[in-house]
């Protein structure tokens, strides 16, 4: 009996100092839904579509808002306007790496992705350099990639896209990155793919590195930070019907390719992905020379076909599909 009455009171005063830890904070913090003790705001998360629940949330307590995720605070940026002043206006207050206990444990805090501080800009540095240098040599990183993407054609030996790829590139070599600029429907697909996919909806969680004053709110030092890259890709303002695949959207309207802002895949501001430029070639290259020697259809009729994304938490995938490659 005494056992129990002993846990009956350590589970007491357990819930009273979460209730006093989330309260002496909230009147700071930006607004948010109230936390339950131990677990916070967390079921008030989907985790099959988180970022669907932090646009249903911004909808209540606006563009910056507070989570407890447990019994530590999680300040959410949504939209345009909260991501670009704090990841780029105020881009070195903000480019702390939240923390991620199993992650952090197997990479004993190593690794560009989840490192923060002085350590973090070195390995930065020295990733950026690497990247750099990676093509220097007798065959550059370009003539690697398109090797790459010659081997996967031979593996899986009329669209508009198609058309543009033969007229700039025609049939007899391999597109290279001088290709690009003369290409603009091309770039604008490469482009829309990426936005609309919205692979990492809500990227990896930043931290303060200092306390800081942000619109009127005042986030202590450390306090995690999610921004919602689904919410910049998926505007309306900047991208009209922004649930519908467009590659229109970064088109002018003499077919010249526009860039935007809100084109956000990759992050933006001092932690954007250092592999971004990387990334970005062998998109265009894999993509090019896949077109160029092929016709793609698939098995099953076009309109059929659910090409929404499948949120699986962090990350946003396309389905599963299957498709014909015939040689053109």
């Amino acid at each position: 009996m005494d056992l129990v009455v002993v846990l009956v009171i350590s589970l007491s005063c357990l819930l009273l100092l979460s209730l006093w830890r989330q309260r002496s904070g909230r009147g700071k913090l930006p607004p948010g839904p109230m936390p339950l003790p131990i677990i916070g705001n967390i079921l008030q998360i989907d985790p099959k579509n988180i970022s669907k629940s932090l646009t249903n949330l911004s909808k209540v307590y606006g563009p910056v808002f507070t989570l407890y995720l447990g019994m530590r605070p999680t300040v959410v940026l949504h939209g345009y306007e909260a991501v670009k002043e704090a990841l780029i206006d105020h881009g070195e207050v903000f480019s702390g790496r939240g923390s991620f206990p199993v992650p952090d444990r197997v990479s004993k805090g190593l690794g560009v992705i989840l490192t923060t501080g002085s350590r973090w800009r070195e390995m930065r540095r020295f990733s950026l350099m690497t990247l750099r240098n990676f093509g220097m040599g007798k065959r550059s990183i370009e003539d690697r990639i398109q090797e790459e993407a010659r081997c996967l054609v031979e593996e899986l030996r009329k669209t508009k896209f198609q058309e543009e790829i033969h007229y700039v590139i025609g049939r007899h070599r391999s597109p290279c990155m001088q290709d690009k600029s003369s290409m603009p429907y091309t770039e604008a697909v490469l482009h829309e793919i990426q936005r609309y996919i919205d692979l990492v909806p809500t990227s990896v969680p930043h931290a303060v590195n200092c306390d800081t004053k942000f619109r009127n709110y005042f986030i202590p030092k450390g306090t995690s930070i999610i921004t919602s890259l689904t919410s910049v890709l998926h505007d309306s303002k900047e991208f009209p019907n922004p649930e519908k695949f467009d590659p229109g959207h970064f088109l002018d309207k003499s077919g010249k390719f526009k860039k935007s802002d809100y084109f956000m895949p990759f992050s933006t501001g001092k932690r954007v992905c250092a592999g971004e430029g990387l990334a970005r070639m062998e998109l265009f290259l894999f993509l090019t020379t896949i077109l160029q020697n092929f016709h793609l259809k698939s098995v099953v009729d076009p309109k059929v076909l659910d090409t929404t994304p499948v949120a699986t938490g962090f990350v946003s995938v396309p389905p599963a599909y299957q498709i014909c490659f015939f040689p053109v």
